[in-house]
């Protein structure tokens, strides 16, 4: 069964007033994330990753070194996990149990979002900023190109930020840090993060 392009959760003007247009989304979702699902279909079709789940190609590609393969079943993955992690007029500060874990992981919300930020910043080139939960902690960690935290033993990804190039380019042009500030700010659903933490 081939795989196909989820639907957003929002509609593809709804983040304007967050700060991310709707032409972003038109290029970066319809066009960009688009693609990694045909290349996908196409370099798993009459192989035995077909028909297996996202999950299951990303693993195996990754550990067999099918670099094609992962790369585009990784920005599928990587894509979806990422709309689902933001929203319109996001931001804010989590709650409950996540809100005591990011301080007692980070000593703080505002160190958090700062040790966040800066792996997005010092991520040289394309890739992600993550929060993952590992053990019984959260830690912020980043990721060249496609590569994710499904292939690292351990990890649970909870949310994460893409700073490639087309995240941003067209809203901030070249400046990651005022995208990364604004989508610290106004765009993290932390409803689904929380939601994330509860399922690990």
């Amino acid at each position: 069964m081939a795989f196909e392009l989820p639907a957003l959760p929002y509609d593809l003007n709804a983040l304007e007033s967050s700060g991310m247009s709707a032409k972003t989304l038109e290029f970066h979702y319809g066009k960009h994330h688009k693609a990694y699902v045909d290349n996908l279909n196409k370099l798993v079709q009459d192989t035995d990753l077909a028909g297996k789940s996202l999950e299951e190609v990303i693993t195996t590609s990754f550990k067999e070194g099918k670099a094609g393969i992962f790369n585009n079943a990784a920005q599928v993955w990587n894509h979806t996990f990422y709309w689902n992690g933001i929203k319109p007029n996001g931001g804010g500060t989590p709650t409950g149990e996540l809100a005591a874990l990011i301080d007692a992981s980070f000593g703080s919300f505002d160190k958090f979002k700062e040790e966040f930020k800066n792996a997005g910043a010092t991520q040289f080139g394309s890739g992600w900023a993550w929060l993952v939960k590992e053990g019984g902690t959260l830690k912020v960690t980043k990721t060249p190109n496609a590569e994710n935290p499904l292939v690292h033993a351990g990890q649970v990804p909870l949310l994460t930020m893409d700073v490639w190039e087309h995240a941003y380019y067209l809203d901030f042009q070249n400046s990651r840090p005022n995208f990364m500030q604004n989508f610290v700010d106004h765009l993290i659903n932390w409803d689904v993060v929380a939601k994330n933490l509860a399922a690990a």
